[in-house]
């Protein structure tokens, strides 16, 4: 017998929760970004994308790759950078979402929830350039800035969410909000109204959460790879449906018993403290050397600096002390066996060990093969992690937002080495020190993948913003085409 449908109205005259109606107001009215913003939004565009282009080096990513039928390809579909594919919205924010996040060395954002805000471009990418190719009608087209902007407010969405709620504890991943935050700017910029903003939310509200247990032993794999990218194009479907006339469901979050809060956030409310703005993308975190979990950022940093002095005694250590954050000890403080390199990548013994093995961190150093190197188990069994409440209260706080690792190593002779860092390079208060390194990064990224004649070009494009902001989304697009 089908489960009895309840048809009456009474649930859809209430007002639609507040939290639905702030998202959609701030994505259809939001005008105030700053210029910092601006200019911070456009290199995290490249960045994210450039580490899109290195991540098609690895297979595991390329297989994942492409229409979901295989062969079901169109003729003026959603170009994937990189890649002869063109795709529908859909499957194409699944694609751009999950080159970016492959390698886990985009841009990221710490709080009671962590994320990494630059996921957001698969939906972002993919709708902008399907609305000019196929929807654009006599609208002028969407551009660069345009983007720009929208990576703002997805920023902001995802950012502000995750400032006071921790949807971790509860077993819930981090690309829930990935899905929230695209959901709506991608309605937006398909054409959608306030209204149709929050149905579209709240229908994503309504899938709930992805459980987190493919990020954790014994259960680690590729998916948290490609967990972002599959949240992007959740977004873009509900997007489509919304403004197609699909139904929204206003109350989703705060009905008793059946909606989110009382299902999935054990009965407690979402909290918003901080209006929207352009507070997340301002304060973004860049990983601009190391391709490792952010809250490992600075751990490694402290290990290179100490690489000179260490390494040429590495039997004589006797151990090594990691002070970190608490949010570290939760999430990359792992003993015993790594089984394949999503699980070493977000180990924070491991990372230290290559840093003091090798002197930096690469994509490559997570492989079996370097794995299989007996030095770095033995270096992990020596090391002892301890939070440091300093570093975990200087996390949270929203004028520091410090990342902080102190790296403390014993010797056999009673010498001790010792290296702390608060901030990694990649955080605000060091935009100075990242600009320069970031572009050196999107260079390096892409001559792996293109040749001369097509990187320079779009290498200068990240330093003529006034270019690039004219530049519609398709023509943006058509350039990162693998030729």
């Amino acid at each position: 017998m089908s489960e009895h449908i309840n048809h009456s109205d009474d649930n859809r005259q209430a007002p639609p929760d507040q939290l639905l109606v702030d998202i959609a107001d701030y994505v259809c009215e939001y005008h105030g970004a700053s210029d910092e913003a601006f200019e911070t939004a456009r290199y995290s565009l490249f960045d994210a994308l450039g580490c899109g282009i290195l991540a098609l080096q690895t297979a595991e990513c390329r297989q994942r790759l492409g229409p979901i039928v295989p062969g079901a390809t169109l003729t003026d579909g959603v170009p994937v950078p990189g890649t002869a594919y063109q795709l529908d919205p859909v499957q194409a924010a699944f694609n751009i979402g999950t080159l970016v996040r492959w390698l886990d060395y985009n841009d990221t954002w710490l709080a009671a929830e962590w994320g990494h805000p630059s996921d957001n471009l698969g939906a972002i990418l993919a709708c902008a350039d399907y609305r000019n190719r196929h929807m654009g009608n006599n609208a002028p087209p969407l551009t660069m800035r345009d983007v720009c902007n929208a990576m703002i407010q997805a920023y902001e969405i995802q950012g502000i969410l995750a400032l006071e709620n921790s949807f971790n504890r509860l077993g819930i991943d981090h690309v829930i909000l990935v899905k929230i935050a695209s959901t709506a700017v991608a309605t937006r910029l398909l054409g959608g109204d306030r209204q149709m903003i929050v149905n579209a939310l709240s229908n994503a509200w309504i899938d709930g959460g992805t459980l987190r247990s493919y990020r954790h032993a014994p259960n680690t794999g590729w998916r948290k790879s490609w967990a972002a990218g599959d949240a992007s194009a959740r977004a873009v479907r509900h997007a489509l449906m919304a403004i197609n006339g699909e139904m929204g469901y206003p109350n989703t979050l705060t009905t008793p018993q059946w909606g989110f809060q009382d299902v999935t956030f054990n009965g407690q409310p979402l909290t918003v403290e901080r209006a929207f703005g352009c507070y997340v993308m301002e304060n973004i975190l860049f990983k601009v050397s190391y391709p490792v979990e952010f809250h490992a950022q600075t751990a490694v940093e402290c290990a290179v600096q100490l690489f000179d002095k260490v390494n040429p005694r590495l039997k004589q250590i006797e151990r090594i002390e990691l002070f970190t954050q608490e949010a570290a000890m939760r999430i990359i403080n792992k003993t015993g066996p790594l089984h394949n390199p999503a699980d070493r990548d977000h180990s924070l013994q491991y990372a230290v060990a290559i840093a003091l093995l090798f002197g930096t961190l690469e994509s490559n150093h997570y492989s079996d093969e370097i794995a299989a190197d007996p030095r770095i188990d033995q270096l992990r069994d020596m090391m002892q992690v301890v939070e440091e409440k300093r570093f975990s209260d200087d996390y949270l706080d929203p004028e520091k937002r410090a990342i902080g690792n102190r790296v403390v190593i014993h010797l056999d002779d009673g010498t001790v080495e010792e290296a702390c860092i608060e901030y990694p390079i990649g955080h605000r208060r060091r935009r100075s020190d990242a600009y320069p390194l970031l572009e050196l990064k999107f260079h390096h990224n892409l001559s792996y993948h293109y040749p001369a004649t097509q990187t320079t070009p779009l290498t200068e494009l990240i330093l003529d913003q006034e270019k690039l902001f004219t530049m519609p989304v398709n023509h943006f697009m058509t350039l990162w085409a693998k030729r």
